[in-house]
């Protein structure tokens, strides 16, 4: 997905919600290999040292051989999907504003980030750069108003973070169930298993209100921190940009399997008890 096609997706968004049926990104998984994002934990901490035969990797059940493991070495990019809706107003979008510039300033020189905000609309207000100035200049003239159309804006974070170098980490945080989206669900998370970015959620809310994220952040290998209705998300995207540098880099090149389709990936560590957290599995393109 180049980020020419991102950008038309984005202006259809303000059109039609009907146009987003028609997005059909593929994972990155042709001839040149599959890339996974692999968290690798024991009793909550990040497991580090380990290497390519550390890994037991099966695709649609077929054993494989991890070519290359990195970790931490490659620059980032974060999309930033920010609720602004009415919700957010007085207190609450000024701590969303310092958590984001928070974030802003813990990325390294060579990493770059997007942000993107949500409410009746979505708004692209800064792509993919590594002027940290500008994109704290576009999050603190942000205000807060309207709906909540948080399944569009998923989906509009995903695809501006579908490129096809480094690393894509994208952060969304809301504070509410969808209340104004075109897109469906279901469009959301196919999309969600055929990008090659992780997203993650910061849900300031609890329980049901949070299945979306939690299924479209599952669908990447991600997850969701619920910080409650009056918490403070500073914390939060912090800890998921660090979580995030500790993932493991996997790659290799399918053997054994047909290229095309639906592929089940199940990636464990050989030995100990450590839980592993990645992606359940991806879209494959035709030869």
């Amino acid at each position: 997905m180049t980020r020419r096609m991102s950008m038309l997706v984005l202006s259809a968004m303000a059109m039609s919600g009907a146009a987003l049926t028609a997005v059909q990104p593929t994972f990155r998984a042709r001839v040149e290999g599959v890339r996974i994002d692999v968290l690798v934990t024991d009793g909550g901490r990040p497991v580090v040292g380990l290497g390519a035969a550390d890994f037991d990797v099966r695709d649609n059940g077929v054993p494989q051989t991890v070519d290359l493991v990195s970790l931490g070495d490659v620059p980032v990019s974060v999309v930033m999907v920010l609720d602004l809706s009415s919700s957010l107003e007085g207190s609450r979008l000024l701590m969303l504003q310092n958590a984001g510039v928070t974030l802003l300033e813990a990325l390294a020189p060579q990493d770059q980030a997007a942000l993107l905000s949500f409410n009746t609309a979505v708004v692209q207000r800064v792509p993919l750069t590594s002027d940290i100035g500008t994109l704290r200049g576009a999050l603190l003239a942000a205000r807060a108003e309207g709906d909540t159309s948080l399944i569009d804006a998923a989906l509009a974070g995903m695809l501006l973070g579908d490129t096809e170098g480094g690393r894509t980490l994208v952060v969304i945080f809301s504070d509410g169930i969808d209340t104004a989206s075109f897109t469906s669900a279901e469009v959301a998370l196919g999309t969600a298993r055929r990008v090659n970015g992780v997203v993650y959620g910061v849900a300031a809310t609890s329980g049901g209100e949070a299945r979306f994220l939690r299924d479209v952040t599952a669908a990447t290998g991600g997850r969701v921190l619920e910080i409650g209705a009056t918490g403070n998300p500073g914390p939060a995207f912090l800890e998921i940009l660090q979580e995030f540098r500790r993932r493991y880099v996997l790659t290799y090149t399918p053997t054994g399997v047909e290229r095309g389709g639906w592929h089940q990936l199940n990636v464990r560590v050989r030995r100990g008890s450590s839980r592993v957290q990645a992606r359940p599995g991806y879209f494959s393109a035709e030869p």
